[in-house]
């Protein structure tokens, strides 16, 4: 068991900030590109120089002048590995460097210590809310609270756990109305589009407890009988446990047990897919890009030349952060997609002028290069895979565009574990594996164009109060006051 060691590392979390160095290493004959290690650990540094020539001699260093390990020898001799090579491991790796994305994807995804398949666990309120009853939305969040706690409750008193990672969905927090709101949405396009000449075929990505999938289903069923018989919801879920929590939840009784035949749970990963599917059908991807994995990079300030980061795992399970210019393709066409695609401003580290750059780079303390930036590379692998395979899908996606308390850096994530039923944030991505939740938020502006230039669709995005107000029945979660928690989630 890791519990013990784990409460030593989330107290010292809960009683330290955490904060980084980058260092930059002068290339040699032995080296053909310029490295960047970023360390880290709990100290500042300068940058000695001013002229380019010298930016290659350039170091940060700890005001104690205590010089971090050298580790770029260890750097270079460690295998690069990926984290489909990682997923028979049943230890974290050691001695290994891997790009940003596949540490992340490893840390979340892991079959055997990953925090997807062996930590996360996902709050189900029991029976839904009574929303007229409640007074206002505070009334509601205090009702909330205490479900909450029964809830943990229960879990301790069959095995108690101090490191327990519990979070929620709008699905599970206004079912059945959230759902039936979708399956409306579904069906109405479906008998404009499809119907009677093809199948409603569905599927969601990532079903979680199953509950939006039972909520669809329930409607369909209930309300457009005509259409149920020719229902199809296919549910594709790389996590074992949760693939094994929604059959048995098609178990749970008589109603659900009455949608097998309609359902298929397909345990795998969507990027490892390879069944082409011809007929048309509907895609949910919901709060499921927040958990894609990114690759991070930062610019050259002088140049604006990208370097691509990776992480070393060193003998002793530290990590330590390089940067070098050898983009690797799937970053380097992302960049390059983006370039040509994507017509409307976004945040940028390059988005101010070069000789504002300049003069930021030349002040003490500057670092030599860019924050980073975190592009979401596993989310255009995800459209040109819906291109290939789908050709006739429909995306339905609802994800966060911002989120509080995230690490530095642009479109860079939110890093959080919970310990003694308390959420704890870091500083940054690079932490035990498997423990911590990694999500990012989703620029819709970019995301649409990337879409746009992958599949050739045509898209719309709205708000998430907005669609909803089209779609659901907004009278059933309106409190008696006239505020509504489901549209101002």
């Amino acid at each position: 068991m890791e519990t013990p060691a784990l409460g030593k590392i989330f107290r010292r979390l809960l009683s330290h900030q955490t904060c980084s160095t980058l260092r930059y290493h002068r290339p040699s004959s032995l080296r053909p590109a310029p490295t960047y290690h970023e360390q880290r650990r709990s100290y500042k540094g300068r940058r000695d120089g001013h002229d380019p020539d010298d930016r290659a001699q350039s170091s940060w260093q700890q005001r104690t002048q205590i010089l971090p390990p050298d580790k770029l020898e260890e750097y270079e001799k460690a295998p690069l590995v990926t984290a489909h090579l990682l997923r028979g491991r049943r230890e974290r790796p050691r001695r290994v460097k891997m790009l940003t994305r596949d540490f992340i994807e490893d840390s979340l995804y892991n079959p055997n210590y990953g925090y997807f398949p062996k930590q996360a666990t996902i709050f189900s309120p029991g029976q839904p809310f009574d929303f007229n009853a409640i007074s206002d939305e505070p009334e509601f969040h205090r009702q909330l609270g205490e479900r909450y706690t029964a809830f943990e409750n229960d879990l301790d008193a069959r095995s108690y756990n101090e490191t327990r990672q519990l979070w929620h969905t709008p699905t599970e927090l206004f079912r059945p109305y959230y759902g039936e709101a979708i399956a409306r949405y579904l069906v109405t396009n479906y008998k404009l589009s499809h119907h009677p000449f093809h199948d409603l075929i569905i599927y969601e990505l990532g079903a979680g407890n199953g509950t939006l999938m039972l909520n669809i289903l329930d409607y369909i069923r209930d309300y457009h009988p005509d259409v149920y018989p020719r229902t199809k919801f296919k549910v594709i879920e790389i996590s074992t446990a949760l693939a094994s929590l929604q059959t048995s939840q098609l178990q749970r009784d008589a109603s659900s047990r009455g949608h097998t035949s309609h359902v298929q749970i397909i345990n795998r990963s969507i990027f490892s897919w390879e069944t082409y599917v011809p007929a048309p059908c509907y895609f949910l991807a919901l709060e499921v890009f927040d958990n894609f994995p990114h690759d991070s990079i930062r610019y050259d300030p002088f140049t604006e030349t990208p370097l691509q980061g990776t992480v070393l795992i060193d003998s002793e399970g530290n990590f330590f952060e390089f940067y070098t210019p050898n983009v690797e393709p799937v970053a380097s066409r992302f960049l390059q997609v983006r370039h040509a695609a994507c017509s409307r401003r976004f945040s940028h580290p390059l988005q101010e002028s070069r000789w504002l750059r300049r003069l930021k780079a030349n002040l003490p303390f500057a670092p030599n290069l860019t924050d980073p930036e975190f592009i979401p590379t596993r989310l255009l692998q995800f459209f040109d895979i819906l291109h290939a395979y789908f050709p006739l899908h429909q995306l339905v996606t609802s994800d966060f565009h911002s989120l509080p308390d995230a690490v530095r850096g642009f479109n860079a994530p939110v890093v959080q574990t919970r310990f003694q039923r308390r959420t704890v944030p870091v500083t940054t991505p690079y932490v035990m594996q498997g423990y911590f939740d990694i999500l990012f938020p989703t620029d819709f502006a970019i995301m649409e164009d990337l879409y746009r230039a992958v599949t050739g669709k045509l898209t719309k995005v709205t708000s998430h109060a907005d669609w909803l107000r089209r779609w659901a029945y907004t009278e059933d979660t309106q409190c008696a006051n006239g505020e509504n928690p489901m549209l101002s989630w």
